[in-house]
């Protein structure tokens, strides 16, 4: 099933199960670097982490894209004297999804990862009070199979933790943990390597000096943005929509698809397998409305699947932007996703892929004559 898939697999697979929790994206870094070296013309780094690789252009007009590195994960905050690790929260976890799932702790000690498990008590042993109570994250505790003194020289307060789950094809979906937000920064890679090889759309798509682009005037440059420290408050775009400036903004994440059991239609907020989700609002941005509609008309002049997403809750990188250094007109890309920020987040390899194709027509068509000013 990967072979025909109209994507990079390996590099989809590689990049979700690769960790990198808040503030500490660097193996994420060292893979957006590795990928996007040849395809741009430079790459720059800043204090925060965020990567920037730039593609210039001919044109007095720049354009940023955004999607973020980080996933979802923990900091050890204690060690019990019995060995247990307790955790602190690295973004937004339901504390009902914990629950006998494998860790893995990344620690500084020189020693290494080091594997455990969130404890689950038996129901043999509790009693209708302790089954209906409600956990939270401070009641999870990370089990070491080590005693005390072992584990007070492996683990220490500060040490991360990520969830240990491998990417898997599942029917037509790709399923695993940090969907959310490795598979738009895959999209974004994907994006900018059919640029550079210029194949914006198709064989035909490629300009004389061999760039991908419309034909039809000058290219912006386009600034490729891996931001950091997305799921603790947009902290990462927030900054680089100040320090980029750009011209024009569009922001790639996953949504909620609850096209599952025990939801009505209306409540869906997008469907697998409906093609590419084009923002309308969150609950930290409008998107501009002439932004949305010719990423609305070009996705329908070239058939590339796609649906509305009215979020009721829940913000991306593009509020980053829009609360900028000046009034920017924003977009937003969303790929629908089942089961967000749990070890299963599923989606559709159709709509990763109608993704990529509406990016890239997106960024190919752009000239920076579009007039977005409301």
């Amino acid at each position: 099933m990967t072979d025909e898939f109209g994507f990079d697999y390996d590099l989809l697979k590689e990049l979700t199960e690769a960790r990198g929790v808040p503030g500490y994206e660097d193996r994420i870094r060292e893979i957006v670097r590795r990928e996007l070296r040849d395809v741009t013309d430079e790459i720059s780094a800043d204090g925060m982490g965020n990567v920037v690789a730039t593609r210039h252009g001919d044109a007095d007009y720049e354009v940023a894209i955004a999607t973020h590195m980080d996933e979802i994960g923990f900091m050890v905050r204690h060690i019990t004297d019995e060995g247990f690790a307790e955790l602190d929260a690295l973004g937004g976890w339901d504390p009902r999804v914990l629950r006998a799932q494998r860790v893995t702790i990344h620690t500084e000690s020189g020693d290494g990862d080091v594997p455990g498990v969130l404890g689950s008590v038996p129901p043999h042993t509790m009693d209708a009070d302790e089954r209906e109570k409600t956990l939270g994250v401070e009641d999870v505790h990370v089990d070491l199979g080590l005693d005390g003194e072992s584990a007070h020289e492996r683990v220490r307060p500060g040490d991360l933790v990520t969830m240990d789950q491998r990417t898997e094809v599942v029917g037509e979906h790709v399923t695993g943990k940090a969907l959310d937000d490795r598979v738009c920064l895959f999209a974004m890679i994907e994006a900018a390597r059919r640029l550079a090889d210029g194949d914006a759309d198709g064989d035909d798509a490629a300009t004389s000096n061999g760039n991908a682009g419309s034909g039809d005037g000058p290219e912006p440059t386009i600034h490729f943005a891996a931001t950091v420290q997305e799921e603790v408050g947009l902290r990462g775009a927030k900054a680089l929509g100040v320090d980029l400036d750009p011209d024009l903004a569009i922001a790639l994440d996953v949504t909620v698809a609850n096209d599952v059991p025990g939801f009505e239609t209306g409540e869906h907020v997008t469907e697998l397998g409906e093609g590419v989700a084009i923002k309308l609002k969150d609950s930290s941005v409008i998107t501009n409305p002439k932004v949305t509609n010719r990423l609305r008309d070009l996705a329908d002049e070239r058939g590339i699947p796609s649906q509305l997403e009215v979020l009721p809750a829940g913000g991306t990188d593009t509020a980053g932007f829009q609360t900028s250094a000046g009034a920017k007109p924003v977009g937003a890309l969303s790929v629908p996703t089942r089961y967000l920020h749990t070890v299963t987040e599923s989606a559709h390899h159709r709509d990763v892929e109608a993704t990529i194709d509406l990016l890239t027509a997106a960024l190919a068509t752009e000239t920076g004559n579009h007039d977005y000013t409301l």
